[in-house]
């Protein structure tokens, strides 16, 4: 006896998201955006009435971001957002530094003519930023258009698991930069830098894109370690509970 298979198409099955991942992702978002800043301390009971949830999600929620390395708790256990130290930028960009020369490099080989005029687009909308036009911008704003730039090349690479793995790099780094940019715009090149970049994938001279991408990321690199010094040496940790929108 043959067995019968079901030839009609099953209903799909729309699961909202739990009041836990609602939570998760509003945080993650607040975090990741500088409304809430690097140092700042995370109560349940303020950010349960930010978000109009009980204390369960937001603590479900914390402890997520914690295993993603963007709470920490300092020496007192106090739950923060991460502030992440100068030992952790060269980390993060070290591999920056590796995984975006392969990134530029497979990109030359594989990049479409479409990728290449969204890159272009990204490079242009930079080049408007001029000097001038940046104090109008937030530091969110600015870190936005660097970060959709990498992204693309990483895209272009044509390799999902480069672009996963930049991925976590990114978000790492936007709590480092987002605290940088806040106390000096300058000290994000998203312009001359990338143009260079962007020339040398549409060349598709990989030799002269890979020595530009490392050129440019040593540059920011030494950049980001000066003004976290400063901000160190300033004392600059915010302890308050919850920051003004950047």
């Amino acid at each position: 006896m043959k067995e019968s298979h079901l030839t009609l198409p099953l209903p799909s099955i729309f699961r909202a998201p739990s009041l836990h991942e609602q939570t998760y992702k509003a945080l993650r978002i607040a975090i990741l955006s500088g409304e809430l800043v690097a140092g700042a301390r995370l109560v349940e009971t303020q950010l349960a009435e930010m978000f109009q949830v009980s204390r369960t999600p937001v603590r479900e929620a914390i402890r997520q971001l914690q295993r993603e390395n963007l709470v920490r708790a300092d020496e007192q256990g106090t739950l923060r957002v991460a502030l992440l130290s100068i030992a952790d930028a060269v980390h993060l960009y070290d591999c920056r530094i590796a995984l975006e020369q392969l990134s530029v490099s497979e990109a030359c080989a594989k990049v479409t003519d479409a990728q290449l005029e969204q890159l272009k687009l990204v490079v242009q909308q930079a080049e408007k930023t001029s000097d001038q036009q940046s104090h109008s911008l937030t530091p969110y704003q600015l870190l936005h258009m660097d970060y959709q730039f990498h992204r693309l090349l990483a895209e272009s690479s044509d390799n999902p698991w480069l672009v996963s793995l930049l991925d976590q790099v990114f978000d790492k780094m936007a709590l480092l930069r987002l605290r940088t940019l806040q106390h000096n715009p300058r000290v994000l090149e998203i312009c001359s830098e990338h143009q260079q970049i962007y020339q040398a994938i549409s060349d598709r001279n990989s030799k002269t894109a890979i020595k530009a991408i490392k050129s440019h990321l040593i540059a920011s690199k030494k950049r980001v370690i000066r003004e976290i010094q400063q901000l160190d040496q300033r004392g600059d940790a915010a302890d308050v509970s919850l920051a003004p929108n950047s």
